[in-house]
């Protein structure tokens, strides 16, 4: 009943609303800095790992494979659309990891060229920079819904909000909660927190738009989207966790497992 109500929706209305609610997941998780000032450090290493099984499993089920089957009779190879696409996607986050100033959850360093800017900021910037690929996924995916491309659904849309809103929740805490053990007020750590999530819907409405009016894009948009997941997933959700758990833990390792799990029941569950 729901879904068929959430139907009559247009394509970019539906990418709107299902990162509306991955971003209400990251305010959720920002909201956690009203609970206390600092989290249990393996509690939020499980989050990291859990968030990044989430995201490699929705790169493979719910992008990469559905651009592997819409690549047939494009007068290209059938892997080449899939490949092009996850390597340009990478590729275009590993760009701009380089050049716009951000700081990593968890680091002291910042990346990027050298800028004034406070801490807060370029750690905002750091968890914004990596929702794009998100709110992106998930618009490309009701997009190619919308327009009626075969091996792309409704359900599987939703179940890839779902799953990508699951894993906000600790992105939300990891801008929060670090701001907070540095005297920030819990109101701006909020703020701040709640903020990164904010690009989504905007990544979102654009993906879709793009699917709609340009469909030949469709396989080379989901594989962009997974490649731009996955860079983030390498570069600092599963080794931030392994460096903070400890070479010899489990407890990343074994979420990273859950997530994936989880995303892959969304997936074949409601796709």
């Amino acid at each position: 009943m729901i879904l068929e109500k959430f139907a009559q929706f247009n394509p970019i209305i539906q990418a709107l609303l299902g990162t509306t609610f991955t971003y209400a997941m990251t305010a959720l998780g920002a909201a956690g800095v009203f609970l206390g000032k600092d989290l249990n450090r393996k509690m939020l290493d499980a989050m990291m790992g859990f968030a990044a099984g989430v995201m490699i499993a929705a790169s493979y089920f719910s992008l990469l494979a559905p651009a592997i089957g819409m690549s047939e009779g494009r007068g290209v190879p059938v892997w080449f659309p899939a490949v092009a696409g996850f390597l340009a996607g990478g590729g275009f986050l590993l760009l701009v990891d380089k050049l716009l100033p951000h700081l990593h959850p968890g680091g002291n360093q910042p990346e990027g060229v050298k800028s004034s800017w406070q801490r807060s900021v370029l750690l905002v910037v750091a968890i914004t920079l990596h929702n794009i690929p998100e709110g992106l996924a998930v618009g490309v995916a009701f997009g190619a819904a919308g327009a009626g491309i075969a091996g792309a659904s409704l359900s599987s849309a939703i179940a890839l909000a779902l799953g990508i809103g699951i894993q906000n929740f600790p992105e939300g805490m990891a801008v929060s909660m670090p701001l907070r053990s540095e005297n920030v007020s819990r109101k701006k750590a909020f703020m701040y927190g709640q903020f990164s999530g904010l690009v989504e819907p905007i990544a979102a409405v654009i993906g879709a738009w793009a699917v709609l009016s340009i469909r030949g894009l469709l396989p080379y948009a989901l594989a962009f989207a997974a490649g731009a997941m996955i860079y983030v997933v390498a570069e600092e959700l599963i080794p931030e966790a392994k460096r903070s758990a400890g070479d010899h833990s489990d407890v990343p390792t074994i979420a990273v497992m859950l997530g994936f799990a989880v995303m892959m029941l969304l997936d074949v569950a409601l796709g």
